[in-house]
């Protein structure tokens, strides 16, 4: 199906900070891909007082609501993004498609496999399309690793490590939000920060086999919040409350291709501050990427087995969407920019019809993982996933 360059109306429901990236996302996709279509965003939603008013006014939003209900009931949304809590996403997410909008949701989709695979399940039944927040594989240089591996650049794929580290949640006055909750974000570092790992492992090396997992929680309580939050703030002085999920966990991997693989998360770690990235070794060779520096590859490939010569390779217009924000190699792209290139290929979807990038389906793939590793710190064995 040919691509239609009309603007997809659009609203966004939850506009802290995830949701005000999404916003600005719609707004710059045309900048980027002046042929494909466009989005007018026509509604924003939020329960907190004046949030969804002052975005309608930052964004350009022609109308807000307080009820996430009333953008599911207006007729003229065709699109909606979600950016709300966890617990929410399952009852948001099929609402939104049993009404026959289509559905871009932030990750894990829910508090576990199940709530993806309903969300996933009410996109079938109502043929429409999803996106989910599955931000990192866009990285130029992250598809472009995609490509050289499949290429045998490296040789066959061996062993791998991938990291998620940050430090948003090592103060120990760091507010205790729906996030650190079983009831209202289910699982902790690893729904927020192993999702993305578990993404990236699948799109980089394929399906895993089975796992072997362990977690920790290294702060037990923290203050609670006296007012709305957005993003991770501290509250200090507030009355303590018990922590109820993972700060950090580690997993050994066994991929169906053979090769072998580490997958750590944390939200503790001193010192670390969105150090997330890979090293995948094959037989010839080894590619890394830090996400720190989103636009370089380190690499080496060869036929010396020894002392092979590691390269810094700065990815260019060649290499996935690089071309449409920058036109030439070692120019830095952002976050922002990731999110810009979701929100283009959901838009491509809706006017194809077909599968462009991340959908629910992946989400599923992803939970599914993250529900292995709970399973495998529960009996303490190797889980098949």
């Amino acid at each position: 199906m040919s691509e239609s360059t009309e603007n997809v109306r659009v609203a966004v429901i939850g506009l802290g900070w995830m949701g005000a990236v999404h916003s600005r996302a719609y707004g710059r996709v045309r900048h980027h891909y002046p042929q494909g279509p466009g989005a007018e965003l026509l509604v924003v939603a939020d329960d907190v007082p004046g949030r969804a008013e002052a975005a309608a006014a930052q964004y350009g939003a022609q109308r807000f609501y307080t009820d996430w209900r009333d953008v599911v009931a207006d007729p003229e949304v065709d699109a909606v993004s979600v950016t709300v809590p966890n617990f929410l996403h399952r009852e948001i997410g099929c609402a939104v498609l049993t009404a026959g909008k289509h559905l871009w949701i932030e990750k894990p989709v829910g508090l576990t496999a199940a709530d993806a695979q309903a969300v996933a399940a009410a996109a079938d039944a109502a043929d429409r399309r999803t996106a989910v927040g599955f931000n990192y594989r866009n990285a130029p240089a992250v598809e472009a690793a995609r490509d050289l591996i499949a290429r045998g650049d490296i040789g066959v794929v061996t062993h791998a490590r991938f990291r998620f580290f940050s430090d948003y949640a090592a103060h120990p006055d760091g507010a205790l939000t729906w996030r650190y909750q079983n009831a209202l974000g289910g699982h902790g570092v690893l729904g927020d920060l192993a999702s993305h790992g578990a993404d990236l492992v699948r799109f980089l090396l394929g399906d895993i086999e089975s796992l072997v997992a362990d977690t920790a929680v290294f702060i037990s309580e923290r203050p609670e919040p006296s007012a709305a939050t957005s993003g991770h703030q501290l509250a200090s002085g507030g009355a303590l409350g018990p922590v109820e999920n993972e700060d950090y966990v580690g997993a050994q991997l066994r991929m169906v291709s053979g090769a072998r693989c580490v997958l750590e998360a944390s939200r503790v770690s001193v010192g670390e501050q969105n150090s997330y990235g890979f090293e995948i070794h094959g037989t010839t060779g080894v590619v890394r990427w830090d996400y720190r520096r989103m636009g370089e590859l380190e690499l080496a490939r060869g036929t010396s087995y020894q002392d092979e010569p590691v390269a810094s390779v700065h990815v260019g217009p060649g290499a996935g969407e690089f071309a449409v924000f920058q036109p030439g190699a070692a120019n830095p792209m952002g976050y922002d920019d990731l999110k810009v290139i979701e929100a283009h290929r959901f838009l491509s979807s809706i006017a194809t019809g077909s599968v462009v990038g991340a959908t629910v389906d992946d989400a599923v793939r992803s939970a599914r993982v993250l529900d292995a590793i709970v399973e495998s710190v529960e009996s303490g064995a190797w889980v098949s996933v």
